[in-house]
Parts: C-alpha cells; sequence; structure tokens
C-alpha cells in the first residue's frame, strides 16, 4: 500500500505521526481494548514531505525566511527522532530551476515507463535470491539475516556504516534499514551482492541533499 502523507507533515500533531512507529517497523496495526487486542496487516510505503520551516522560505537563495530560530525548530520537531529512524531514504531538496526544467522537458531523465521495468527486473533478482526464505522483498528481510552469514558483507562493504554506527551517527535499526536500502541498489544495478559503494550511498540516502 502507497500511503502519501502530504506536503506538511509537520502540520499534523506529534502524537498522530507517532502512532506510525510501530506499523513501520512491524507491518502490524494493534488496537487494544479493555476486553481483546485486534490486529491488523498494515504493510504500507510511507512518503512524507516538509518544508524547512513554517513560511517555507529558510534556505531559499532568493527569499528571507521570517521564522525565528525556536519556531523552526519546533516545527521540524514534531517529526521525532524515533519516526524519523524508520525512513528509509531522507532527502533534502532544493528548489526546482529553469535548467532542471528544461532537461525533464527534453526527455532525458527516465520515464515512468523505464522506471518500472527497472523496478521491476530488481524485483525479479530480490525473489529469486530470496527463494527458500519467508521472504521476497528486501524491505520483509529482518537485520539479523542480513548480518547473518547468509548476507553478511565483507567488513570493507560495510566500513562506511560501522564507523556511523560506532560514533552514534547510526542506529542499529539505522544500520539495518542501511543494508536493506543498499540490497535494493544493488538489484537496481543488477549487482548480485552490495558494493562499499551501494553502501555509501544507501548511507548518503539517509540524509543526502538532492
Amino acid at each position: 500500500m502507497y500511503f502519501p502523507l502530504g506536503d506538511e507533515a509537520p502540520e499534523f500533531q506529534p502524537a498522530v505521526l507517532d502512532a506510525l512507529r510501530q506499523p513501520l517497523e512491524s507491518g502490524i496495526v494493534s488496537i487494544h481494548r479493555a476486553n481483546a487486542v485486534a490486529q491488523f496487516p498494515a504493510r504500507f510505503q510511507l512518503v512524507m514531505a516538509a518544508n524547512p520551516c513554517p513560511c517555507g522560505q529558510y534556505g531559499a537563495r532568493d527569499s528571507e525566511c521570517v521564522c525565528p530560530p525556536n519556531s523552526r525548530r519546533r516545527y521540524l520537531g514534531r517529526l521525532s527522532g524515533p519516526l524519523l529512524d524508520r525512513i528509509d531514504i531522507q532527502l533534502r531538496i532544493s528548489r526546482v530551476t529553469a535548467v532542471r526544467l528544461r532537461i525533464d522537458a527534453d526527455g532525458s531523465a527516465n520515464s515512468s515507463a523505464l522506471a518500472r521495468e527497472r523496478v521491476s527486473r530488481a524485483r525479479e533478482s530480490t525473489s529469486a535470491r530470496l527463494a527458500g526464505t519467508p521472504w521476497r522483498l528486501n524491505s520483509q528481510v529482518p537485520g539479523a539475516w542480513l548480518r547473518g552469514r547468509f548476507a553478511r558483507l565483507p567488513p570493507a562493504a560495510t566500513a562506511s556504516i560501522d564507523r556511523a554506527l560506532e560514533r552514534g551517527g547510526l542506529t542499529m535499526r539505522g544500520y539495518d534499514r542501511v543494508l536493506r536500502l543498499a540490497w535494493t541498489m544493488a538489484d537496481l544495478d543488477g549487482s548480485s551482492r552490495p558494493t562499499g559503494e551501494h553502501v555509501g550511498r544507501a548511507l548518503y540516502l539517509r540524509r543526502g541533499i538532492a
């Protein structure tokens, strides 16, 4: 399931946003009542977007932000650390320029049809690799299995996330999510296993700027 949260995620109350944490982690929604607990399947793809501040102009080259620092911190602070830790890709995207518009109009960017074909091939590779396991997608594979003897990557490939974990820049949950993303990127590239470049790119996408 695809679940777009809109282009102003911080406008939601923090409690509402944090209610997504457990379903993102387990793929299950649990409803507790006095005499019973009901569970429902809830695997979905979450897409959130947020402006850099309430006025939307912070960091813009041709506009001036009118928000005080405390206002900016409160605004983005509604997206809690535990929630963001469950988001695989976190990109800061700059404004679209006239040059970018011309490039897109020229058709040099990937079309939806080409992107769909590439994703389909990657999913076939993933399914073939995971044959004989309970999973069919990289997003379903537990971190313990990725770090175990069946899928463990060599230290040279994981050096970047090992350092990030040791320095506190990455949680254990984030470590496993970077590994899953690295495997997906390898499947998209037609590689049998992620390289150090795939892992580095996956780590970059946790806090990247496009």
